[in-house]
């Protein structure tokens, strides 16, 4: 019997669909693990091979071909390392999210899980079917009980691979980014691990698919909850633990390296970034294009653009009007010139001319509105849209969460676009962020954060004069987006009654629009987007 396991945590960036690519980065992770470590067991993460979430890719039969292959192809190439492969598993008619066991060139053992989570931004019922029993594989003398991520949330599948005699727990996971969600999963595992006594590696994915961003954050935990090793959040890479036996054959991981944990706002912004890079990257964009204003929501978004994809892949553009202040414009251009960015000024002027001329009979005695200020929106649109067809470039807007909830956007104008990377942040959020990257190196102006926000779209325009301050608005949203609160209830907390119909009305009158904005980071507990599932035409009445 071995009196020591080594075991590296593969904590990858895998591309949904690639499944020859995530095969072939398995295969190069496993040699090289082994190689240079002598790792006896590699673990990679949930459906490694698929990617996660494969979604409705999993229907398509060549895509169960390009799976089998691709299993195939991971036994045929790694020698040496036991490795801990997820995937799509295919039983007749049944999908199973499973994890393989693969030694000397075979898959030796599956484990189906068991625990199919369906809520939030996850629908796995639709997909797989669940597992039931446990798996105990040996490893180099080592009983190690395989599961997979959501399996932990719940007591059943540890125990009874504890009960078949498990020494040590290894968990494979796609657990995507939220605020605060790393002390959640230590939280949980902590609690599993106590249950059973026995330690556990979980290893997580990390990268960006659409709107989730995995974080990585990977960790090692001993029997008492104890952690031992973390992986740094938001980086691709390999990470090593040690097991040995000690006295009376307990199993104890060997003390390593742990990544210290990042402020709310450093892991925000790390998964703004990550998100942004690899949705450009990964559909092949060479760089993207957008909106400046001189406000601190593009100023932000432009210092993401730029930290995810550097300065020479980004191009902004200031689009003035007539409303348009001075100060703005020097603002905007001292943001573009702090990052080294591309930057163009290109005015509205003579298109909102043109087109309140051509107008002129339809708008005849109707006092100016919100029509002429969505013109502008949209005319700046045609300018952005015109330079990313041309060039290729993505174009990224700049909406924050709190104008998408009650709708203080341009359809067809500002909401036009690609990406939204700060869509699942808060305008309160969104100056926290601001302030945290200029502490690294100021990049946006101490008066861009400082000054009352304002689209600019009429004389002496101002967010207050059509919203409740940022201060009430944001906690009402949150309350009433990610706990469901009632109007009762976020009365029974404070709020003024009315100004919280006005919010509510706000927020389900314009799901319309959200429905046709383009897909943003998430970063809270309940975004707009896979988990946000609300009717556009109901009749409900708070």
């Amino acid at each position: 019997m071995s009196e020591s396991l080594r075991i590296a945590l593969a904590q990858l960036d895998l591309l949904v669909g690639d499944v020859q690519g995530n095969a072939a980065r398995v295969i190069e992770c496993a040699r090289a693990a082994h190689a240079q470590r002598r790792a006896d067991l590699v673990a990679f993460p949930e459906l490694t091979l698929s990617g996660y979430p494969p979604e409705d890719l999993l229907f398509h039969r060549g895509f169960r071909r390009q799976i089998e292959s691709g299993l195939e192809e991971v036994c045929r190439q790694v020698q040496g390392p036991c490795i801990v492969l997820g995937y799509p598993e295919y039983t007749g008619s049944a999908i199973h999210n499973s994890a393989a066991l693969i030694a000397d060139g075979a898959v030796a053992a599956i484990h189906r899980k068991a625990e199919l989570p369906n809520y939030k931004v996850f629908d796995e019922k639709r997909y797989f079917q669940a597992g039931a029993q446990p798996t105990v594989v040996d490893c180099k003398g080592f009983r190690v009980g395989l599961l997979v991520c959501e399996d932990i949330w719940e007591p059943e599948a540890a125990q009874l691979a504890r009960s078949d005699r498990a020494e040590l727990l290894v968990v494979v996971n796609a657990s995507p980014y939220e605020r605060n969600k790393q002390l959640e999963r230590e939280s949980v595992a902590r609690a599993r691990v106590t249950d059973v006594a026995l330690p556990m590696v979980y290893v997580n994915m990390v990268g960006g698919q659409d709107e989730l961003v995995f974080d990585g954050s990977s960790f090692v935990m001993d029997a008492q909850g104890n952690v031992v090793m973390r992986a740094p959040a938001f980086e691709e890479g390999t990470y090593f633990i040690d097991f040995e036996r000690r006295g009376r054959g307990k199993v104890v991981p060997v003390p390593g390296d742990i990544a210290p944990e990042l402020s709310e706002e450093a892991t925000v912004y790390n998964a703004l970034v990550l998100g942004v890079r690899d949705y450009v990257n990964k559909h092949g964009f060479p760089g993207v294009v957008m909106g400046l204003s001189g406000g601190v929501d593009s100023a932000l978004t432009l210092a993401i653009a730029a930290d995810a994809l550097g300065a020479d892949r980004v191009h902004a553009v200031m689009m003035p009007s007539r409303y348009t202040s001075s100060m703005s414009l020097q603002d905007a251009a001292e943001e573009a010139r702090l990052l080294g960015v591309k930057y163009s000024e290109l005015s509205i002027e003579g298109m909102f001319e043109a087109t309140l001329g051509t107008l002129k009979g339809e708008f005849a005695g109707r006092p100016p509105d919100a029509a002429e200020e969505n013109i502008q929106s949209r005319c700046r649109m045609l300018l952005l849209m015109g330079i990313s067809n041309k060039t290729g470039r993505m174009l990224l807007t700049t909406g924050n969460k709190s104008e998408m909830a009650v709708g203080y956007a341009t359809l067809y104008g500002d909401m036009a676009g690609g990406f939204a990377p700060i869509k699942d942040c808060s305008k309160l959020l969104v100056y926290r962020l601001a302030a945290y990257r200029n502490s690294s190196g100021p990049v946006i102006p101490q008066r861009v954060i400082d000054r009352p926000p304002s689209a600019e779209l009429r004389h002496e325009q101002k967010d207050s004069d059509s919203l409740p301050p940022y201060e009430i608005l944001d906690p009402i949203l949150e309350a009433f987006i990610e706990e469901d609160l009632s109007v009762d209830e976020l009365e029974a907390r404070g709020f003024d009654r009315a100004t919280v119909g006005r919010v509510l009305d706000l927020v389900k009158r314009n799901e319309y629009k959200r429905r046709q904005a383009p897909p943003g980071v998430r970063v809270s507990r309940r975004a707009f987007g896979r988990d946000w599932r609300y009717p556009i035409t109901n009749g409900y009445r708070r």
